[in-house]
């Protein structure tokens, strides 16, 4: 009598544990992919301190953004792939450990070549966290309930981290050095290293051999680099240069050549047939419209608080700061119920429809603007829609993989969000600059002259989370796997 009394006392007790275990476990793959996300962004903050103390000229400052981007997008199929095939914990672990010691030499740098190795370093670890994150989580949450909730966690995480970045940059930056930017990253890192044994699920893949492409790897790759590498370097060269049309049209050639090599060999990089999933293709591509428009929000909004508005590096973060908010409320609760209730598509549709629209707000603020009128709603509208839409658009994408490739189609995915934001903040920044200058030999002020070029960027960025909005719409299948 008494067994049949306590058994099931037990089992909930062991289901509470391994659930506990389970949100311990995202904790910690948030608090990795959170050193990562502002690694990406709290940089730029510190920038000039950089330069001034390492005495680097514009070109070589640039570096410490680029070498970073280089590796970071160019090692995300790889490090995805890696993850399939030899464990995600194993991947993730490693990616940490990378980070981490090269956070730790980009602290300690005291000349541009050891910071602009470290650098390159620091993206090749990013790269391996980010691609094998979304794996793990959707093997520690197998049930559709608890992965919504959990991936509006990933989510917020994701879309937050960028603009919490703006502003611990600035406060460590201005109440200790830029060294503390990197060296912060230090025992997070260890903390990180030493939950993920103990926390992360050691079956989180079910490939069926460890045999690597190594063909394919190597090309796929290179051609991930050179892409990368035109980009960021496009509005320097120039987007007609020689290099920069160049390495575009070698990435092209050896992404041809890539095709050809996974049609032959037995155990391909790439499955060609996961590209015939349609909601991972289709959430590819709205991912990649959506980052290039959210990156607009994050970087030329700040250049107009600063430039124009003449906001501190501190007091832009705070600005940021209703919109962070909104993001994480609608992240960590309401966009999981949503998704649950109505599905992933019209939340998605929804929440890339009020970003077009925040970032058409923002295309009309003024010169002589003021924060409450000018500024505050965009903010809100931009971050309830990063809210609501990134959680069901990480759905999507990994919707109707199956577990063997679940590392590969993560991969997939960061690159596609990666190559959006890098080629929209590119492609964003030398429009904002064109204009600039056609306002400026007009006679213009320097304010009116940056604020015109802004509006064209911001007015082009809401196009895009318009049009990912109707793509979304459209083309994703809500029944799933």
């Amino acid at each position: 009598m008494v067994y049949t009394e306590t058994a099931p006392t037990r089992a909930k007790t062991a289901a509470a544990a391994a659930d506990r275990r389970c949100w311990l476990a995202l904790a910690t793959l948030c608090l990795g992919t959170l050193m990562i996300v502002l690694d990406t962004t709290i940089v730029n903050v510190a920038l000039p301190s950089i330069g001034s103390d390492l005495h680097l000229a514009e070109t070589s400052l640039a570096w410490v953004v680029n070498a970073y981007l280089l590796t970071y997008g160019g090692f995300l199929l790889l490090s995805g792939r890696l993850g399939d095939l030899f464990g995600h914990r194993r991947l993730f672990a490693v990616g940490i450990a990378v980070f981490g010691l090269s956070s730790l030499l980009c602290g300690l740098a005291g000349d541009q070549l050891m910071l602009i190795g470290a650098r390159a370093l620091q993206g090749l670890g990013g790269a391996v966290v980010s691609a094998v994150s979304l794996s793990l989580i959707m093997t520690l949450f197998p049930t559709a309930r608890e992965r919504a909730k959990a991936m509006g966690v990933y989510g917020f995480v994701a879309a937050g981290g960028g603009s919490v970045g703006v502003l611990l940059g600035g406060v460590l930056t201005d109440l200790l050095d830029w060294h503390a930017i990197f060296l912060v990253n230090v025992p997070i890192g260890a903390l990180v290293l030493a939950l993920s044994f103990r926390l992360l699920p050691t079956s989180a893949t079910t490939s069926t051999t460890r045999r690597l492409d190594t063909a394919g790897a190597v090309v796929i790759t290179a051609a991930l680099v050179a892409a990368v590498y035109a980009v960021v370097n496009g509005n320097t060269a120039g987007w007609t240069s020689v290099q920069t049309l160049g390495l575009l049209i070698g990435a092209v050639v050896l992404l041809v050549v890539f095709v050809a090599i996974e049609r032959s060999v037995v155990a391909p990089l790439i499955p060609l047939g996961l590209l015939r999933l349609r909601n991972l293709v289709v959430a590819n591509v709205v991912g990649m419209l959506w980052s290039a428009a959210m990156f607009a929000w994050f970087f030329l909004c700040a250049l107009y608080l600063q430039n124009v508005l003449g906001y501190a590096p501190l007091q832009v973060g705070l600005a940021f700061l209703p919109g962070n908010v909104l993001t994480a409320a609608l992240s960590l609760g309401i966009s999981a119920k949503l998704v649950l209730r109505y599905g992933i598509r019209l939340p998605l549709t929804v929440g890339l429809a009020l970003v077009g629209v925040g970032l058409l707000l923002l295309a009309n603020a003024p010169v002589h603007g003021h924060y409450l009128p000018d500024v505050l709603p965009a903010m809100i509208l931009l971050g309830i829609g990063a809210g609501l839409a990134l959680n069901p658009l990480l759905l999507a994408a990994m919707s109707d993989v199956e577990a063997s490739e679940s590392g590969l189609a993560s991969g997939i995915t960061n690159t596609g969000i990666m190559m959006g934001a890098a080629l929209g903040l590119a492609g964003l920044a030398s429009l904002a600059a064109s204009r600039t200058d056609d306002a400026a030999t007009h006679g213009g002020s320097t304010a009116v002259a940056l604020t015109a070029g802004y509006h064209v960027a911001f007015l082009v960025s809401a196009g895009l989370a318009i049009a990912a909005a109707i793509i979304g719409a459209v083309a994703i299948r809500t029944r799933t796997r």
